[in-house]
């Protein structure tokens, strides 16, 4: 019987069916642990924020990686800019394409569910709502 090959199990994962990433461009990655320590080093000396930091953050902790978690989730921040309502009341958390959406309304963006082009449509949301006074960093 042969061994399935590292993977495998991922192979129908969310992501290779809602984007342009297909499994075989995962499968030949190089192994996390030949870069783990430049990637740590960055992390040390920089803040970080993302679009759901929640998820984010515990993937990479998961990982064995240390983030400094001390500005603002985008998402959170999202939720009180849009002021989307829930059918049942108050504020939804909006899905990052929503939010782009009520922030830069004349643009034709489509989310690309790829971290390059998400990180940085994410930063131009956070930057947005910086300028509007909604994100705010403390020094």
């Amino acid at each position: 019987m042969k061994e399935p090959e590292f993977g495998e199990e991922h192979k129908n994962a969310w992501i290779f069916n809602n984007s342009d990433l297909k499994f075989e461009d995962f499968a030949d990655a190089p192994d996390l642990n030949n870069v783990k320590n430049q990637i740590q080093e960055i992390f040390d000396h920089y803040s970080l924020t993302a679009y759901n930091t929640s998820f984010d953050f515990r993937f990479m902790e998961s990982r064995g990686f240390v983030i400094k978690k001390d500005i603002p989730d985008i998402m959170a921040v999202a939720k009180e800019t849009c002021k989307i309502m829930r059918a049942r009341g108050g504020y939804k958390i909006p899905k990052m394409q929503e939010a782009w959406d009520n922030l830069f309304p004349n643009t034709n963006y489509i989310e690309k569910h790829r971290a390059v082009d998400d990180a940085i449509h994410e930063a131009k949301m956070l930057f947005e709502m910086y300028k509007r006074g909604n994100y705010k960093v403390e020094p």
